[in-house]
């Protein structure tokens, strides 16, 4: 390997490798072949009816609940346009998604970052923030192998925050992409399957299983949300792109995605046991939960080592990272997140290298 080629830490995505090419070709061939009619027309701001009552039945739901989007970007788009006015507080975990706190932001959102532990939010910092007068209108939660912390919520944290959004009146967005790439660990139950009160909005996407190029997302929720969200949706584009929506539901009804799934976790979960192993190895003092599932490791550096001066210094030698102040309101001076999804196994190591090399330049 060249000095000259890049080493990303810094995306979110599986790399080639990993995804299903000739499951995704000939689920293709089979969506045109079986509805052609359908991929070819406008549909509905819905969403493929097929993909939409498939959707339902693995979360257990009516398809009337679901909402298929260009994304789950644009499921949140929606979600915040529909629930966050100027003003309005909102909370999120710290740190959360960068793209988050950007559209909140952009909303003229009251943002509150609640710190996160290794079993998810800390729930009685929560409280606190409740108890002391705080009207929350939305709780955004990323569940499993949270972005950017890669921590999971446990099963008495999914039940304490329901029975807190009950109780003070506000929307859990229960944000969740990433549920299926598990390494280790039991399968938790989803707030949204927890949720008898219609307080749970639930957003997923197939980017993390099938591939980003197809940009489908979806959310799940309320009926009633569900029709307000839509024609919205009706007024911007028609229908999401029904032909990503039909390959999607031909790759699914045939059970590779399950296939697919596999593959997935099984790649992410060694580079995951690599990417630590080395962090250890090469970086002393680097601190760090190893995920269990997902596309993520967040990283504490020595007080020592300013990641304003580390990401320029990690490109310059050929490995891209994630500063960690972009998934923050305030902090993240000496934290970084690593993706491990677009990294092959025989490249993790070489750019953990070079990413010790930086780290040594810039404290020298």
């Amino acid at each position: 390997m060249t000095a000259e080629q890049l080493i990303s830490f810094a995306r979110g995505a599986p790399s080639l490798d990993i995804v299903d090419v000739p499951g995704l070709s000939a689920a293709a061939v089979r969506a045109f072949a079986n509805d052609p009619a359908g991929l070819t027309a406008y549909g509905n701001s819905y969403g493929y009816a097929p993909l939409r009552n498939w959707i339902a039945n693995k979360h257990e739901v009516n398809a009337d609940q679901v909402l298929i989007t260009n994304g789950s970007l644009q499921a949140d788009a929606f979600l915040f346009d529909y629930l966050v006015k100027p003003g309005d507080h909102v909370v999120v975990e710290k740190p959360t998604y960068d793209r988050t706190l950007l559209s909140l932001k952009q909303r003229g959102a009251n943002i509150h970052q609640v710190s996160l532990r290794p079993d998810g939010i800390d729930t009685a910092e929560l409280r606190a923030l409740l108890d002391s007068g705080v009207r929350v209108k939305l709780a955004h939660i990323i569940p499993n192998y949270q972005n950017p912390g890669g921590s999971t919520l446990s099963l008495a944290k999914r039940h304490e925050l329901i029975s807190l959004a009950k109780e003070f009146g506000f929307t859990i967005f229960e944000d969740d992409p990433y549920v299926d790439i598990r390494f280790r660990g039991e399968k938790l139950p989803q707030m949204l399957n927890l949720d008898d009160s219609g307080v749970v909005i639930h957003a997923s996407s197939f980017t993390k299983t099938v591939c980003p190029g197809v940009r489908v997302g979806y959310l799940i929720g309320p009926q009633h949300q569900i029709d307000d969200m839509a024609k919205k949706a009706t007024n911007i584009y028609i229908s999401a792109g029904q032909v990503a929506q039909g390959l999607v539901y031909e790759f699914c009804a045939s059970g590779d995605i399950d296939r697919s799934i596999a593959t997935v976790s099984a790649a992410l979960g060694e580079r995951a046991s690599l990417l630590a192993a080395s962090l250890r190895a090469r970086i002393p003092g680097v601190e760090f939960t190893e995920p269990d599932g997902g596309y993520f490791l967040w990283i504490k550096l020595p007080s020592d080592v300013h990641v304003d001066k580390l990401a320029p210094a990690a490109a310059e030698r050929g490995v891209a990272v994630v500063k960690g102040s972009d998934f923050l309101l305030e902090g993240g001076e000496h934290e970084l997140r690593l993706a491990f999804s677009a990294v092959t196994a025989g490249e993790v190591d070489e750019g953990v290298r070079r990413l010790a090399e930086a780290i040594d330049a810039v404290r020298g």
